[in-house]
């Protein structure tokens, strides 16, 4: 597996998004921010026009309110100061005079200031003038010796808001500068921020190719700081590891399962070897195929013991069925009275313990434990089984007092093909499986079993099992 070829482009694919993603939020943020802006200042200078056109309004109402008078056009203009346009109409709605932003549009400022309350303001549907209808009784205007003077019914007072429009775009034109150049030097800053942020990767990388070129004792370098790199890289070493041990593992089981066949292979071979040269005869060639008969038998135990380890570790489902651990341990201690009449082997008195599961592999388990007790401890050694139902689970504990297990070697019991020291040969101590099946199935049935000894006291190997029945 060659990772050199392919991570830069993976790394840039992922620099490629990164910065991608942190563009569009970028953009989307600052427009979001510009939109709102513009929004504010567009409603803040729409009061502000408002507010002045209302002010204005209250004066001339305030100076009207007096009685009769008679202003000239620029006495008004003085009057009203912040407006930029009049329009005077009279009772018929028909303009008599208009000045400042108001001559443009007097005919249409008249038309829709006349629907409205007196000192309501009105916009123009174009949005760029605005006004605000004050009745006039008594007012005269003075236009001039030459155009007279007029009465007007009503007063209305007009602002300009195009140069609000204005600003409100210039605000908008500048934002866009501004995001644009933001935009840029964000993400010049994020290219450096990244390039840095992925030499832990690279580093990473380095040390995946090494161990893909055969340095299996190489792990990605960690720091113990916390980061994201950081804990990638735990778990990358984990998984190493946890492939090494793997690795390991089905080495050690080739080696120790050849060490297993060996043996009887040799075995069935010498007595083949012997029958081809003509030394057997009569009660000898019965003595070698009742030999040749027992190491078939060791050997075809040895594989259905393998493969029922096979089946287990790939996770294959168990039989569900409702199991009473009580009658089904009481069976075994039966069937152990009757192989080993001499042995001291008893069961305590338990009251029904059901569980979901295989009937047959949890006999077996039990089998198993009940075997090693008597095989690996002295004659005069008593087994008792014991079953206790707990709230939520049941726990079966196969006790004996015999000379009990090295506090080095509890660690390994569970190891397939090991065998303590004491008990190597094949004759005493089995193939070295049984408690591995018996740990196998346990965690099959979504149990533990644990082994507890102390040497010239005993040995106790105790399974838990989840309490249940099937539902009808």
């Amino acid at each position: 597996m060659r990772l050199r070829g392919r991570l830069p482009w993976a790394f840039s694919s992922v620099r490629l998004r990164l910065i991608t993603g942190l563009a569009v939020l970028l953009v989307a943020g600052l427009a979001v921010s510009a939109v709102i802006s513009a929004f504010l200042l567009d409603s803040f200078l729409d009061k502000r026009n408002q507010d002045t056109l209302e002010a204005n309004a209250d004066r001339l109402t305030q100076v009207i309110g007096r009685g009769p008078q008679t202003a000239d056009a620029d006495q008004l203009g003085a009057l009203l100061g912040s407006p930029l346009g009049t329009v005077a109409v009279d009772e018929d709605n028909k303009v008599l005079l208009s000045t400042g932003s108001a001559a443009r549009a007097a005919g249409e400022v008249a038309a829709l200031s006349v629907t409205a309350a007196a000192g309501t303001v009105v916009t123009l549907e174009e949005g760029d003038l605005s006004a605000v209808r004050i009745p006039s009784p008594g007012l005269v205007i003075d236009r001039g010796p030459v155009e007279g003077t007029v009465a007007p019914a009503a007063i209305i007072l007009t602002i300009d808001t195009t140069i609000d429009d204005a600003t409100t775009d210039a605000l908008i034109g500048r934002q866009l500068v501004l995001i644009g150049a933001v935009l840029v030097t964000l993400l010049g800053l994020s290219v450096i921020v990244l390039r840095l942020g992925m030499r832990p990767l690279a580093r990473m990388a380095r040390s995946a190719d090494a161990i893909a070129a055969g340095s299996l004792t190489e792990r990605l370098p960690t720091h113990r700081n916390g980061s994201e790199a950081d804990l990638l890289a735990k778990a990358v070493n984990r998984a190493f590891d946890a492939q090494a041990r793997a690795e390991a593992a089905v080495r050690s089981l080739a080696a120790d399962t050849s060490h297993e066949l060996r043996t009887p292979l040799s075995t069935i071979s010498g007595w083949l070897d012997l029958h081809r040269q003509g030394g057997l005869s009569g009660p000898g060639l019965e003595t070698a195929l009742e030999h040749i008969e027992n190491e078939v038998g060791r050997m075809r135990l040895l594989v259905e013991d393998l493969s029922l380890l096979a089946r287990l570790d790939a996770g294959r489902p168990v039989e569900q069925d409702d199991v009473d651990v009580t009658l089904l341990a009481a069976g075994v201690i039966e069937d152990a009275q009757i192989i080993y009449p001499a042995r001291d082997i008893s069961m305590a008195p338990a009251p029904p313990a059901p569980v979901i599961g295989d009937a047959a592999r949890l006999q077996q388990v039990v089998r198993n434990l009940v075997g090693n007790a008597v095989q690996h401890t002295p004659a005069r050694t008593s087994v008792r089984v014991e079953v206790v139902l707990g709230r939520e689970d049941i726990r079966l504990s196969v006790v004996d007092d015999g000379p009990g297990i090295p506090p080095e070697d509890l660690p390994r019991v569970f190891e397939r093909f090991w065998r303590a020291e004491a008990s190597r040969s094949r004759a005493y101590g089995g193939s070295g499986l049984g408690l591995a099946i018996v740990e196998a199935i346990i965690h099959a049935h979504h149990g533990e079993v644990t082994v507890q000894s102390e040497v010239g006291v005993g040995t106790t190997v105790s399974i838990r099992l989840p309490r249940g029945h099937r539902s009808p």
